[in-house]
């Protein structure tokens, strides 16, 4: 089949592009879909703000300001603005959503029209994102889909390092981090002032408070910052609606404590991966209790381990495309 994923995000990126600093949760979804479907032999093109036209690996990735007007696709997958399917001729069309996005801020953003004209299947990151998207965006079906984990977290070795005495936050600064802070600096700090937090790099100076800015750059970076954290420390916040982050520290065999906001509640097996804590003292509790309780958390880094390998990006997209042709 020809596959054609549309993106009109201002920066300049490809699939040699993944492990970069900039690239966030929905272009790695781009990079990763794509060069799944074109290993299975399917003719994909990428159509995005790209500065140079490549072809890597067999995917053709190409300034969408250039699209011509005569071509055809079997698919035309959106990400995230659905006016973009305007631009395209295709059997099929899909949308990826990234966010709840109401009816009013449906047509605030111009999108409403684009949606009845093009009649694309909604993707639904979540039960959460699902139970919160107004059914009218939802007229012409959905997809269910659970991302994938990028390669480099399902190859990595994660075998108990000794030095394993830190918390760490890896989502984005908007995503509550300032009331992590302070449930760390009320309730855990206290109790815990050999212990460590890192955080996604802010301005703010809290060396006072054991929280320091982790190392910010590529993935491996990332990796390697939570190979020596003990738990992954994350509210959860309503705009959340996946959470890559959760999911990259599952698979890398790391705990985690949330409470439960967004689809949190749905990256975390209570008691067994993690805790869903219902206030902010029981989120403190447990992130003491598993500083704390050595048997309590190499019971659930082996239950962890066993889920290892089970968000491989080939699944995934048999998966996307068997609901896509359904």
């Amino acid at each position: 089949m020809r596959i054609c994923f549309l993106d009109g995000i201002n920066i300049s990126y490809n699939s040699d592009d993944i492990y970069s600093s900039k690239i966030r949760g929905a272009e790695n979804i781009l990079i990763n879909l794509s060069r799944e479907f074109s290993k299975l032999n399917h003719e994909v093109t990428v159509l995005n703000n790209c500065d140079k036209e490549v072809e890597i690996n067999n995917i053709k990735w190409r300034n969408i300001n250039k699209l011509l007007s005569n071509e055809h696709f079997d698919i035309a997958i959106t990400n995230n603005d659905i006016r973009l399917l305007n631009l395209i001729k295709a059997n099929k069309k899909i949308a990826i959503s990234h966010s709840i996005q109401t009816i009013e801020k449906f047509i605030r953003k111009r999108q409403l029209h684009a949606y009845l004209k093009n009649k694309p299947k909604i993707v639904i990151l979540s039960e959460y994102h699902k139970l919160n998207r107004n059914f009218l965006l939802r007229l012409y079906g959905y997809i269910k889909v659970n991302w994938g984990v990028d390669a480099i977290f399902i190859n990595e070795n994660v075998e108990k390092n000794q030095e394993m005495n830190n918390a760490i936050f890896t989502s984005h600064i908007d995503r509550n981090l300032d009331l992590l802070i302070s449930i760390w600096k009320k309730n855990i700090f206290p109790f815990n002032k050999d212990k460590k937090l890192l955080i996604t790099p802010i301005e703010r100076k809290l060396d006072e408070y054991n929280i320091f800015n982790r190392t910010f750059g590529n993935k491996q970076n990332l990796i390697s910052d939570l190979s020596k954290s003990r738990m992954l420390l994350i509210p959860g916040h309503k705009a959340e609606l996946f959470c890559i982050a959760a999911e990259e520290a599952r698979e890398l065999c790391v705990p985690i404590v949330t409470l439960g906001l967004g689809c949190l509640g749905e990256r975390v097996n209570h008691g067994e991966t993690g805790f869903i804590a219902k206030n902010e003292n029981e989120f403190s509790y447990y992130a003491n209790l598993l500083f704390n309780d050595e048997q309590i958390w190499l019971k659930m880094r082996e239950n962890l381990i066993k889920l290892r390998g089970t968000k491989k990006w080939e699944n995934i997209a048999l998966d996307f495309l068997g609901q896509i042709n359904e």
